[in-house]
């Protein structure tokens, strides 16, 4: 009788255990989905800024060691990502091939000018920091006019914002799941040992020692869950990168560092939180109360 009600007590402790890796693992993967998300919103978002040109047209009278000059001051500025510099005549050969004919024989004479193109860092690609550059350059006395596609600068500003607030939402919103569901899951298997941790807190043990074995427990099967969610990550990763290369996610090592450091991060301190909270709760109940 005894024998069958151990075996009976030992299946329903690691179907516990398994419930609790499980909801860990399913959780977990969620937030390393979400995760790798936003840090690949902000690295897509990022490249669409740094495509972003700011043009620099050059008085016609600008000397060429003096736009020399100008081009290398431009690129020891902690906003600039790259700077090209365009002749007039390389501009007619563009504008020549855009329109399909050659506009120079109409007019005798070459109307554009010589120009700079400032490739920013996308911190920089904001409407507030490029009318501050362009009111900058604008007073320098080489340069004759600044032009940026302003509408879509505050396009691309006013959607990156719209895109960055919701998934910080979303993001809160798959924590407070996480916390509540691994939360759930770990007190539910401690429940089962309540009678055992009053046993113990009766025959003279500390709550510290009570509480020890649970906690690490609870961070080796919070920690076998992250194990069990980097792992579906990365299939998924796989097959995603595989239809989608665009996305270069396998080749990200730095996301998928942050994703997976991450994952194990909040495994470990979630079900320390949460056990030791749980493990508290029982250990400060009367005795009667453990029934109800």
């Amino acid at each position: 009788m005894t024998t069958s009600f151990d075996s009976f007590q030992k299946r329903r402790l690691q179907s516990s255990y398994v419930s609790v890796v499980v909801s860990i693992a399913l959780v977990l993967f969620m937030i390393g989905v979400l995760g790798l998300v936003l840090l690949k919103s902000t690295k897509v978002a990022n490249h669409f800024k740094e495509k972003v040109v700011m043009t620099l047209f050059l008085e016609n009278e600008v000397a060429d060691k003096n736009i020399k000059s100008l081009k290398e001051a431009i690129k020891k500025e902690v906003f600039v990502n790259k700077v090209v510099y365009i002749s007039k005549e390389d501009a007619a050969k563009e504008y020549k091939k855009d329109l399909g004919e050659d506009f120079l024989q109409f007019l005798g004479d070459n109307p554009l000018k010589n120009g700079i193109d400032i490739y920013l860092k996308a911190d920089y690609v904001t409407p507030e920091k490029m009318s501050e550059l362009e009111e900058s350059y604008t007073k320098n006395k080489f340069i004759a006019e600044v032009s940026y596609d302003k509408p879509l600068v505050k396009l691309l500003t006013k959607n990156i914002q719209r895109i960055s607030f919701w998934l910080l939402v979303l993001s809160g919103f798959f924590g407070l799941v996480a916390i509540i569901l691994i939360n759930s899951s770990i007190r539910l298997s401690i429940y089962s040992k309540r009678f055992n941790i009053k046993t113990m807190q009766m025959v003279g043990a500390t709550k510290s020692f009570i509480r020890k074995p649970f906690i690490w427990q609870s961070i080796k099967l919070g920690l076998l869950g992250a194990f069990i969610a980097i792992s579906g990550l990365g299939i998924l990763i796989y097959y995603v990168d595989k239809y989608i290369p665009t996305l270069e996610l396998l080749t990200d090592y730095a996301a998928l560092g942050y994703v997976a450091g991450g994952i194990i991060l909040i495994a470990f301190f979630i079900t320390w939180i949460s056990t030791f909270f749980a493990t508290q709760r029982f250990l400060n109940l009367q005795t009667n109360d453990l029934y109800y």
